[in-house]
Order: structure tokens, then C-alpha cells, then sequence
């Protein structure tokens, strides 16, 4: 699927629970079927108080999503930054990946960060995404580091 023909795509903050197994699924489809991510450490406890973004198709069919972490609980998890969110779950379907869905589904979560007091955001980066995230502006710290089986590197982007 190229951008042209990707249908019209809506991305929106998940608004109850069919919304949030949608999101879940295409979680499901990227991280534990495609990269083999062991479910129990897919679905932790901050999916429950952060907040989730989906891309849906014209028809309905969830096609991306990405999650959102803020205040205290992301203090907690970026070192006590005061101001810094936390991005992070940002999955694709396969199908719709390289039609700048994941750009989009980045920009979203940089809004609603901002909405929420963010002023920088972290994401934590599967290492084959650096240069995904550098073109949204993303800078790489520290060194790699295993999460789930899978190299990563922490980015951070001032909004």
C-alpha cells in the first residue's frame, strides 16, 4: 500500500473500550505476532491510565497506534524530568507502513503531550527506528540497551 493509496486515515484519541481492543490488536499484530514480544510485558500497568491514540481506515479497520504517558507516572519513568512525556506502543500494520501513518501517529502524541503540559518527549526506540524518529527531529541518548529481546536507544525531542 503506498501513501496514494492508503483510504482516508482518522487518528483519534481512544474514546472506550472497542476503541482500546482495537488499538490492543494491532499491538498485538506488530509487537507479539511480527516481533515475537511475550504478551505479559506487551500489556503492562500504564495502559490503563495513559493515554492511547488509533489510526482508523475509512472502513473502520484499525490500521495504527501509539500511547501516551504523562505526569507523575512519567516523571516516575524518564528520571524526574518535570515537563517530559513519554511516547511509546507506536505500531503500524504492516499494510500501511511507509504512507507516513507513523509520522502522523507521532505528531498526535506530541499534541496531546502538549495539551497535557509536556514540553519534551521521550520515547524509548527499537534501534532499527532511529533514523525514523531522527527525521521527526528525535535525538538519541545514552547507550543501547535490551527491552523485550529487542536493541533499543532513548530519544528525546523538545516540543
Amino acid at each position: 500500500m503506498t501513501a496514494a493509496e492508503v483510504p482516508a486515515v482518522t487518528v483519534r484519541v481512544v474514546d472506550g473500550e472497542a476503541d482500546l481492543e482495537l488499538a490492543r490488536a494491532v499491538r498485538r499484530e506488530v509487537f507479539v505476532v511480527e516481533q515475537n514480544v511475550p504478551e505479559e510485558l506487551e500489556y503492562d500497568e500504564y495502559d490503563a491510565t495513559s493515554v492511547h491514540l488509533l489510526a482508523v481506515g475509512a472502513d473502520g479497520a484499525a490500521l495504527g497506534t501509539a500511547r501516551l504517558i504523562f505526569g507523575e507516572q512519567a516523571r516516575g519513568l524518564t528520571g524526574g524530568v518535570e515537563g517530559r512525556v513519554l511516547l511509546g506502543r507506536l505500531a503500524v500494520v504492516a499494510a500501511a507502513r511507509g504512507t507516513g501513518l507513523g509520522a502522523e501517529l507521532v505528531r498526535a502524541v506530541e499534541a496531546a503531550g502538549a495539551e497535557r503540559g509536556g514540553v519534551e518527549v521521550e520515547l524509548h526506540a527499537q534501534v532499527q527506528a532511529l533514523g525514523f524518529y531522527e527525521r521527526l527531529g528525535y535525538v538519541a541518548e545514552g547507550p543501547v540497551y535490551d527491552d523485550a529481546g529487542i536493541p533499543h536507544r532513548t530519544m528525546t525531542r523538545v516540543l
